[in-house]
């Protein structure tokens, strides 16, 4: 009998879209948009290791290497820039995961569908809401003197307190956001099995035991990977937000890396300064999500990859 022959790699792909050539050609306009707009414009990135010349491109200018990324290291914005991209991003990273959780063990805890449904319809809607708009009423909302809150607050309006304008930032996140993110987490307890809850309450649980021993265990695994997901972009402050934010007072506290680079970039056209800035904040976020999706691995069944 003659041995089998091992198979090459080319007979393997071969047969692999033979059997499977449907789903590829589903997935093919998804696939082409994610090249078109995520994978071409890195093209651009070499842009951070040279000189900008327009009248040579993005590949003419003369290779710098590492030299505009020793200029924002040593920069003298650099540590303040640092800190308040962190503070802000984690305190915003952290309140909107445990939020959201919150919210939906709630929400499941509600017997009622009319109650229920309203609570979510009431939740949901401030995530529509445009970011101007919510700037706005921050701003008329915490006026001191007229503002419905900053009339409470005495003579100084936290919009211009460099102590406080970060919980305004991430409180208000929260509260247009919170509702939103709960989605997932409902959909998450909708799959529960309702025995779990019958036999549960059979033992003497009450709500607070069905939330900690049902309903926890049962969203953990998606808790997991939304938060490895999300330490994907720890160092991401939304760019219009903080930037609508800024104002002369609150500055010292508000500059974080989005606005430095757009301030750079497009306001003072250094465009290879402000590349080398954006790739450095997108490598540390790379690394922050490799090595949370390496402890999750490590400690439970749940990652990405």
């Amino acid at each position: 009998m003659e041995p089998r022959r091992k198979r090459g790699i080319l007979d393997r792909l071969a047969d692999h879209f033979q059997r499977y050539w449907q789903l590829w050609l589903l997935c093919a306009p998804a696939l082409f948009f994610v090249a078109l707009f995520a994978y071409v414009p890195m093209w651009g990135i070499q842009l951070a290791f040279r000189e900008f010349e327009p009248s040579k491109g993005l590949t003419g200018g003369t290779f710098v290497g590492f030299q505009y990324f020793l200029d924002f290291f040593h920069n003298p914005l650099f540590g303040e820039i640092m800190v308040n991209t962190i503070r802000i991003s984690l305190w915003t990273l952290v309140m909107g995961f445990i939020c959201p959780i919150i919210l939906a063990l709630l929400i499941n805890q509600i017997g009622s569908k009319k109650v229920k449904g309203f609570v979510q319809t009431v939740t949901y809607m401030p995530h529509f809401i445009s970011v101007v708009v919510i700037v706005s009423m921050l701003n008329i909302f915490l006026t001191p003197g007229s503002g419905i809150i900053g009339r409470f607050l005495g003579d100084e309006s936290l919009m211009g307190s460099t102590s406080a304008i970060t919980a305004v930032y991430w409180i208000s996140e929260v509260w247009q956001h919170v509702g939103w993110n709960s989605i997932i987490y409902l959909a998450a307890l909708a799959g529960v099995d309702t025995s779990l809850y019958e036999a549960a309450k059979i033992d003497g649980a009450g709500r607070l035991q069905l939330i900690r021993y049902v309903d926890f265990p049962a969203i953990l695994p998606t808790c997991s990977i939304l938060l490895i997901m999300n330490m994907g972009s720890v160092l991401n402050v939304g760019f219009d937000k903080i930037y609508l934010m800024q104002n002369a007072l609150n500055m010292p506290a508000t500059e974080v890396i989005s606005t430095y680079t757009y301030k750079i970039g497009i306001l003072n056209g250094q465009y290879s300064y402000s590349t080398a800035i954006g790739l450095f904040n997108t490598v540390i976020n790379f690394l922050f999500l490799i090595t949370a999706n390496a402890i999750a691995k490590r400690v439970s069944d749940s990652s990405i990859f």
